[in-house]
């Protein structure tokens, strides 16, 4: 399979194909979309990597993250690149934005490279991308999303303890009305930590959960908190799904004049450092995304005279921290 078949399925130049390839921007959507599915339908890996292979072996391993504006990517990120780097290896970096198609393009564009080795910190994976994977051979890492295949290790939290151990920790505090704050509600895992809280009201009756989701950025967060409270439900907690739109939360209960936590306690998940000095700063629950790294690398990259990995799925069980935004439900819920 070579450029020019692409270009004939796709009705277009070699040259748009090779724009598409690279995602330049000045290629139309509907063309992008086109050259896309004929890439698809073919089956077209490019090897954009093969002038740079030494004894037929690459040195470079790919990294897959659905939004690197929050910095829980990039710190996974920054531990893979540091482990690679003392084992001789390069990184290349993709972002997804959490599009799917954009997702499509990044995988078949790092086949193309002939990376050793593929990380995947997505939400958005479809099952028949999983499918592709296993047949490409490659090691490949996922993070959350489908299960161990021979060439597939996965990365898994416990998101629903983790909300669990937030909700029960709130209801212990008088809270009884809780707001979920969160975005993509379509996406495995952020979907699970949303139906984790409203679970909690079969779990313990006396609790009420509303949801409001934006995007995945702390303007995001500042509107979904916006949309909730609009709505006329009156919650004394709120729970975000992360700590981006956390501090985005915090900006609107500012601006409001709602006092944290005197009127609204607020969590987030993740434990990145920004929630430690925002003001209040934020009880969350801890992901360890150093742990991730090196268990992405190791998985990828074994360390010299240390065998990969037995374990095809790693299990994590994430910790509840205890910061200055969460206290007493005010008066009018206690």
């Amino acid at each position: 399979m070579n450029l020019e078949q692409v270009a004939r399925r796709a009705k277009v130049s070699t040259a748009t194909v090779s724009r598409v390839l690279n995602n330049a921007s000045v290629v139309k959507n509907s063309t992008r979309t086109r050259v896309v599915k004929a890439i698809e339908e073919l089956k077209y890996y490019p090897n954009l990597h093969a002038r740079s292979l030494a004894g037929g072996k690459s040195r470079t391993i790919g990294v897959i993250v659905s939004n690197l504006e929050n910095p829980f990517f990039f710190d996974i990120y920054k531990t893979i690149e540091s482990d690679a780097h003392a084992r001789g290896y390069e990184v290349v970096m993709a972002n997804t934005d959490y599009r799917s198609e954009q997702l499509v393009s990044s995988i078949r564009l790092m086949i193309g490279r002939r990376v050793a080795g593929l990380a995947c910190i997505v939400s958005e994976m479809a099952p028949e991308l999983i499918e592709e994977l296993e047949q490409s051979r490659i090691p490949v890492v996922f993070y959350d999303v489908g299960r161990p295949r021979p060439n597939i290790t996965n990365i898994r939290v416990n998101y629903r303890r983790g909300i669990e151990k937030v909700v029960d920790y709130l209801h212990s505090l008088g809270h009884r009305k809780l707001g979920f704050i969160g975005h993509h509600a379509i996406l495995g895992p952020i979907n699970e930590r949303m139906k984790a809280a409203m679970d909690a009201v079969a779990r313990i009756p006396s609790l009420e959960v509303r949801a409001a989701a934006d995007a995945d950025t702390l303007e995001g967060g500042r509107q979904a908190t916006r949309a909730l409270l609009a709505s006329g439900f009156a919650p004394t907690a709120l729970i975000c799904v992360n700590d981006i739109m956390a501090v985005g939360s915090l900006r609107e209960l500012r601006e409001r004049g709602i006092g944290v936590p005197r009127d609204m306690s607020v969590t987030g998940f993740d434990n990145v450092k920004l929630s430690e000095f925002c003001y209040p700063a934020l009880t969350t629950v801890d992901i360890p995304r150093e742990r991730i790294g090196h268990i992405v690398c190791d998985s990828l990259v074994p360390r010299p005279g240390k065998p990969p990995a037995a374990d095809p799925e790693v299990v994590i069980d994430p910790e509840l921290v205890l910061r200055d935004s969460t206290g007493p439900a005010a008066a009018r819920e206690a």
